[in-house]
């Protein structure tokens, strides 16, 4: 099962715009995808090793191992377009 990961922080309007479509792309994949979130202060390994240079930011998994970056940041039907999954 893929894995979706926000990377976010605390304090980021983008972060919590971005969880809430989320939340509807989870709905509408029920099963197909999980979705993590990751405060990049707590864990700041896994987003120095991407090179992540802006927040929020979305990185695919798929069998363990980074794929690539999400775009269609912000909207439900944008990410589901760019993960093939709608």
């Amino acid at each position: 099962m893929p894995v979706l990961v926000e990377l976010w922080q605390p304090g980021c309007g983008g972060c919590r715009a971005l969880l809430n479509e989320l939340e509807l792309v989870q709905a509408e994949t029920s099963g197909r995808l999980l979705i993590l979130a990751m405060n990049v202060q707590e864990n700041f390994q896994i987003p120095a090793e991407l090179e992540v240079s802006s927040l929020p930011a979305l990185a695919l998994y798929r069998d363990g191992r980074f794929e690539r970056f999400v775009g269609g940041l912000g909207k439900k039907d944008e990410i589901l377009k760019q993960l093939a999954l709608s």
